[in-house]
């Protein structure tokens, strides 16, 4: 039987920066009306107020994506009454794809004057409709960083690398950056989407063969 060969295992991390070119939005629909038919009602009109003023700014349909509809009581406790039905809540969440990150500023606001009162803002996300060269350029500093430690502690056992054993990868995203809830058209008007820079990171696991 022949003895195991030696190996080394390193971890490297790197990351890449690029301007991004997309912004994905939620906006929320929250209708609360006194019956049910009304808020389910008041929540499909709304909705359709902010797709087409979306549509307006040249979003795209597919670009557009409903989930979340939600209808629901709303209950009170009264003192010997127990609990009360005080109204009903219609919600439903639209996930929205800005491609023009320069009129980003003025979509938002379109859309939240469109929507009035029941409308939210959840928050949005600013990353890459095609993050592949991107990745690919995290994946390379990663890679350097794994070889360039693996080839330190070669050195430093009095050995030199040999062929790769197994590689393994992981690759992160941006993570969504938060925007303040908001509820009327007016605290929309003044706020400027700042593009700036968003970064991938990668991570590799990499194991060498220890020669000499």
């Amino acid at each position: 039987m022949s003895d195991s060969p030696r190996t080394i295992s390193v971890t490297g991390s790197g990351s890449a920066e690029a301007a991004p070119d997309l912004l994905t939005l939620s906006i929320g629909v929250e209708c609360r009306r006194e019956d049910v038919g009304t808020a389910y009602g008041e929540a499909g009109r709304v909705s359709a107020a902010i797709t087409a003023a979306l549509r307006g700014y040249g979003v795209a349909d597919p670009d557009i994506t409903t989930s979340g509809l939600n209808v629901r009581a709303e209950v009170n406790w009264q003192e010997g009454r127990g609990q009360v039905v005080s109204g009903y809540l219609a919600s439903s969440v639209l996930s929205v794809r800005i491609r023009d990150l320069g009129a980003s500023s003025e979509v938002i606001a379109a859309a939240v004057a469109a929507g009035g009162n029941d409308v939210r803002l959840n928050g949005l996300e600013l990353g890459f409709a095609d993050p592949a060269i991107v990745t690919a350029r995290a994946r390379e500093a990663a890679w350097q960083d794994a070889l360039t430690t693996a080839g330190h502690f070669a050195s430093l056992a009095g050995a030199s690398l040999g062929k790769v054993v197994s590689l393994t990868q992981q690759t992160g995203y941006p993570a969504p950056i938060p925007v303040a809830k908001m509820q009327r058209a007016a605290a929309v008007e003044s706020l400027t989407v700042e593009a700036g820079e968003s970064s991938i990171s990668a991570t590799v696991n990499v194991v060498w063969e220890l020669l000499g």
